[in-house]
């Protein structure tokens, strides 16, 4: 079978050299080509198409939710407020895990690979822990401690009391009185 490749794919075969690709055309189609080693590596011209980063699984998305979390709350509309922190947690907590995931993968094999995705696992579970915190306030001030208590234990469990967060966290439950015992951190 001959394969006849239009004029820009010949063009990006030529430019990329001679070790072999698959590329996605359009129409969902496939054509082999070839490139260079060391051809395509991460400082170069080639552009990465980012669509994750503007899709509904991602750290920018879960942000948005929860930008639109905090304008419910601004107009009290706490059920919609609860839904959107919820949602955001839930997306925070799935990135943070697949990052983690691929930071492991990549331990003792590439230093950089782990270190980058193990980055943005502490970011997304800093963020998830944020929200978690936002959404046991919401419950807190509806008093719902049945819901509040739950989600400062997940805040504690991945702060730990002796972090901002999780200080804030036992202070709230203290508040409550769920605890006994202030704590304070020096």
């Amino acid at each position: 079978m001959v394969v006849h490749f239009s004029p820009a794919v010949r063009n990006l075969r030529r430019w990329l050299g001679s070790s072999l690709l698959t590329v996605s055309l359009i129409g969902g189609m496939t054509a082999t080509v070839w490139a260079q080693e060391g051809e395509l590596s991460p400082d170069s011209d080639v552009r990465r198409i980012d669509a994750v980063s503007s899709s509904d699984f991602s750290v920018p998305y879960a942000d948005q939710l929860v930008a639109q979390g905090n304008t419910a709350v601004a107009s009290q509309n706490f059920p919609e407020a609860i839904a959107k922190f919820d949602e955001a947690r839930e997306l925070y907590n799935q990135l943070s895990l697949y990052y983690q995931e691929l930071a492991e993968m990549f331990f003792g094999i590439d230093t950089r690979q782990n270190r980058s995705n193990r980055e943005k696992a502490i970011e997304a579970a800093q963020k998830r822990d944020e929200t978690t915190y936002q959404l046991a306030l919401i419950h807190r001030s509806q008093d719902a401690p049945e819901e509040a208590i739950p989600l400062l234990m997940e805040v504690l469990r991945s702060q730990q009391p002796t972090r901002d967060l999780g200080e804030q966290a036992y202070q709230q439950l203290f508040e409550m009185g769920f605890v006994e015992a202030p704590y304070e951190f020096n």
